[in-house]
């Protein structure tokens, strides 16, 4: 059963932040919260064989001292690996949420959380990854594939934490976007937070579904907004989120019309890499 929060953490510039919002949305969830840190696996050190009878022995001795040169290097990595999570642990003690559990893996960080989907509720990292230097006009490349194979919600951050008070669901009326409003109706992850519903170019065959998103959320205790938006879909969703302060996005991976081309095409990478506020991704 999917009950945890996992967090990955990389010693990148947003681990201080994805340890904070983990530990929110573990404390919101009522669920206990994973550290996990994904080391890759290093490439192990070669030699192009030109060798001669003459040069043999040299060459062997060579290899022989890369390869422990090699093992050193992974036995530091894990080092610094193991430094990571207890000091992210300890942020997070400090912070007054219980101690979390931590996590070492070697391998690949889509492949390595393919192996956790049955066991958390939801995924928290940050937008890029220890290789890049904080950008908020860039979404790190492992970020992507990850929302295009996991079925679980993603919570995506930025490098500085706020805890939310405000957040915005961009609802189109597909079958993404419902799911996304029967969440928040149900989920404890976003409860005492002020939603604002918001449709961007409603055409006739959604004319219903705001409403019926509007009063399922009422329903289910949630102070909302509900507002219809024309033009184009990321420069209002951008300008409404400015405007009214919203401190959370959440938005589906898949959808209809122009929000669908949020995670298939450009427009979704500059969305998700422009946020100053965290997005929460659902599938």
């Amino acid at each position: 059963m999917s009950t945890h929060v996992l967090a990955c953490i990389d010693g990148s510039d947003y681990s201080a932040s994805v340890c904070d919002y983990a530990g929110w949305a573990s404390q919101q969830l009522s669920a206990p919260l994973v550290l996990l840190h994904v080391l890759n696996s290093p490439e192990r050190s070669q030699l192009v064989d030109l060798s001669t009878s003459t040069s043999l022995d040299a060459q062997e001795k060579l290899l022989a001292e890369l390869t422990e040169l090699d093992k050193k290097r992974i036995g530091l990595a894990e080092q610094q690996a193991k430094l990571i999570l207890e000091q992210a642990r300890d942020r997070l003690v400090e912070s007054g949420y219980p101690a979390p559990r931590i996590l070492q893996h070697q391998g690949r960080l889509v492949e390595t959380l393919e192996q956790y989907d049955d066991f958390c509720q939801l995924l928290v990292l940050g937008r890029q990854g220890t290789n890049q230097k904080v950008d908020r006009k860039r979404m790190g490349s492992h970020v992507e594939q990850l929302l295009r194979t996991t079925d679980k919600p993603v919570l995506l951050v930025p490098p500085i934490f706020q805890p939310p008070g405000k957040l915005m669901l961009a609802f189109d009326g597909s079958t993404t976007t419902r799911k996304g409003v029967e969440m928040l109706a149900t989920s404890t992850l976003l409860q005492g937070l002020h939603c604002h519903l918001v449709i961007v170019n409603e055409d006739y065959q959604h004319q219903g579904q705001l409403e019926w998103a509007e009063q399922t959320l009422r329903n289910a205790g949630l102070d909302v907004t509900a507002t219809r938006l024309e033009g184009d879909v990321e420069y209002n969703l951008r300008q409404y989120q400015r405007e009214h302060g919203i401190e959370l996005i959440v938005m589906g991976a898949y959808g209809h019309s122009r929000i669908r081309q949020w995670l298939v095409g450009s427009t979704t990478t500059a969305m998700i890499a422009g946020a100053a506020v965290p997005l929460l991704i659902l599938r």
